[in-house]
């Protein structure tokens, strides 16, 4: 049983307690019951989502600055094991890969053998996710999995998950998670969420809290202690002060009435000046969902192939039917985009598609930001 079960009674108020030098042996566990572990790892200077055999291989002394534009990877020694809020690579990169082969289909005497492509051997289990990127598979859990057509490569690779949660001590510069409502503590959907205490010192450890009987029963075969009220107030005041430094607000609530009113807004013309229409916020962003399919053959014709690909709505393409394309400009585009994420997945889904994580905002190359461009429309809506 995984987080897509229902949720379990807390097992103790304050939640328990895992030793930092006992950390292994969550993994271990997790290996041992067949899980394929993933976590953050530190590959080529930058902030990646790998296999994870070991504690070791978390990126420990590593932060990152993040700006418009701009993300640094910084080793600084300083002794968290989850300095660093996220990098590009989300976790929809594994449930909703960029590339999928769909099915495979080779010439016989007798037409075609077609063969569809299973999901992954093992189920699951990520380390690390923040709460951002948790509300974000919550929102392709709606689109994908809870919809009368269900994904059937997202449900087989999301089906069974393990989500190991840790809540952020330190927002990057373009962090808004609190206007979202979706951090800087994990909600609910998890399996365990950390929270991690005097990293450095001899008293290391994570406060865990369960959030499914599957992590219930992790926290029981683990043997792990009750934590006291003292960490559980140690936890909610480091989670209360990433509260107070978010790097960027937006009123969510605002937003969506003042995309509805200014869809012929002049200022989608200047976001076209400013705006490369190169797509790198829906690769990076952890709920774009859109994809495109393309057919292959080998030169003999003998095999033939159907893949699934990564689209965005930026690209002049996307929205091509018989007579021309729907949305020409850069600037109708963006409002496409922005008001998909802020307005219109609330009409159909009940939800924003936005979580606050600013990924978009730090991997733009010209760095527009999404909470600067709200801002910059009219906001009398009367």
């Amino acid at each position: 049983m995984t987080s897509n079960d229902p949720p379990a009674s807390p097992t103790a108020e304050a939640g328990h307690i895992l030793p930092a030098a006992h950390f292994d042996a969550l993994l271990t566990l997790l290996h041992e019951d067949g899980f394929d572990v993933r976590g953050p790892r530190v590959q080529g200077g930058a902030l990646e989502i790998g296999k994870l055999p070991n504690a070791a291989a978390l990126p420990q002394g590593c932060s990152a600055t993040q700006e418009p534009g701009a993300w640094r990877l910084q080793h600084t020694g300083t002794p968290a094991w989850f300095g660093i809020t996220h990098g590009g690579m989300s976790w929809k990169a594994l449930l909703h890969p960029a590339r999928t082969r769909l099915w495979s289909a080779e010439r016989t005497a007798d037409g075609f053998s077609v063969h569809e492509d299973a999901g992954p051997a093992k189920p699951f289990a990520f380390i690390g996710v923040r709460a951002c990127d948790l509300r974000a598979i919550a929102v392709q859990d709606n689109v994908l999995q809870r919809g009368p057509y269900v994904d059937a490569v997202y449900n087989a690779r999301r089906n069974g998950a393990f989500l190991v949660t840790v809540d952020c001590a330190e927002p990057s510069g373009t962090c808004f998670c609190v206007s979202m409502g979706s951090g800087p503590a994990a909600g609910s959907g998890y399996d365990l969420a950390l929270t991690e205490l005097d990293a450095g010192s001899a008293s290391h450890r994570f406060l865990v809290r369960t959030g499914s009987r599957a992590g219930e029963a992790v926290v029981q075969r683990l043997g792990l202690c009750e934590a006291t009220h003292q960490d559980s107030a140690s936890a909610k005041a480091i989670v209360e002060g990433a509260s107070a430094r978010m790097g960027r607000s937006m009123d969510a609530t605002a937003a969506r009435a003042t995309l509805s009113a200014n869809r012929e807004s002049p200022h989608w013309q200047d976001v076209a000046q400013r705006c490369l229409s190169c797509g790198n916020c829906t690769m990076v962003c952890p709920t774009c969902f859109c994809t495109t399919v393309e057919d292959t053959s080998d030169l003999s014709g003998d095999i033939a192939e159907r893949w699934r690909l990564w689209d965005s709505c930026f690209t002049f393409g996307f929205t091509h039917v018989a007579g021309g394309t729907v949305r020409e400009s850069a600037g109708a585009r963006y409002r496409h985009w922005i008001s998909h994420k802020l307005l219109n997945l609330h009409e159909q889904f009940d939800e924003s598609g936005c979580v606050g994580c600013g990924r978009c905002i730090t991997w733009c190359p010209v760095g527009i930001d999404i909470t600067a461009e709200v801002a910059a429309l009219p906001q009398d809506v009367s």
